[in-house]
């Protein structure tokens, strides 16, 4: 239960905050947040991972659509494994953030990313995400330590 409140929690935290940043941020523009550690910056990506196939949409939107459903069967298989709690913790990350990000595809033909990191270095500074994609990244990563997982925690 408590990863599918996971799921639910990434889900609907991001339609929400995408949706505020869709009506109070104009496109392009910057707002910095948390002592500047953070640019709030909207902007629609309508590829992938650094807009990797952006004159592509729709290819990206059904790659996305096959890529959660695949994650949406392993979660629902995870359900038969006793212990792996990491594995299944990433999986739920990993679920939430794709299935936001799907969503979004779907809905408004593009990902709403928001916010920016303030680092010295220029490279990252300019990368613009979302909690999503974070989820995702982090996800993907605990998935692969928690294949290694060894009896319940």
């Amino acid at each position: 239960m408590r990863y599918i409140l996971t799921i639910l929690t990434i889900f609907t935290g991001e339609f929400f905050w995408k949706s505020h940043v869709e009506k109070e941020i104009p496109e392009n523009s910057s707002r910095k947040a948390l002592h500047d550690s953070i640019i709030l910056t909207k902007h629609h990506n309508y590829g992938a991972v650094l807009n990797t196939g952006e004159k592509r949409p729709g290819i990206i939107k059904w790659i996305s659509v096959v890529l959660t459903a695949a994650a949406s069967v392993l979660f629902v298989c995870s359900f038969g494994l006793l212990g792996k709690r990491l594995m299944k913790f990433g999986l739920s990350l990993l679920l939430g953030g794709a299935l936001s990000n799907t969503y979004d595809r779907l809905k408004r033909g593009y990902v709403v990313d928001y916010f920016r990191l303030n680092v010295p270095v220029k490279r990252i500074r300019n990368l613009i995400f979302n909690v999503s994609d974070f989820c995702i990244l982090l996800g993907a990563a605990l998935i692969v330590l928690g294949e290694s997982e060894i009896g319940s925690m």
